[in-house]
């Protein structure tokens, strides 16, 4: 389910991607990268196009719906490489790293992330 509702969500335009994504991150609480990790190995094991060099999208919108799925949230980014040639990519990360990426940290630059909502604490 996570994936054919990605493949709908793909087709929208960025900034209504990242409406609907910060809609449901609402009241979920951060993914830890076991929890993304276990999320992407998933989708990438139920759709060749999530698991294609071309699927980024999806793979990743799929992944972090997966994980709401479960009442958790991982950071949800689209960004660029660091150095040329340019080539975008879109990714997840949980406690401060991209999960189960072919790149190193630091490669892609974030242009826009969907995070966890933090918890207000205090009175």
């Amino acid at each position: 389910m996570a994936v054919a509702v990605a493949q709908l969500l793909a087709r929208l335009a960025p900034t209504g991607i990242r409406k609907v994504l910060a809609f449901l991150r609402r009241g979920a609480a951060p993914a830890t990268y076991a929890q993304a990790r276990r999320a992407r190995a998933a989708v990438v094991a139920v759709s060749l196009t999530c698991a294609g060099p071309e699927g980024c999208l999806p793979r990743s919108l799929a992944t972090a719906l997966l994980c709401r799925m479960t009442g958790r949230w991982p950071v949800w980014c689209t960004g660029a490489r660091r150095s040329p040639p340019f080539g975008a990519h879109a990714w997840v990360e949980a406690e401060g790293r991209m999960v189960d990426e072919p790149a190193p940290d630091g490669y892609f630059v974030r242009l826009v992330a969907v995070e966890p909502v933090k918890s207000k604490s205090g009175p």
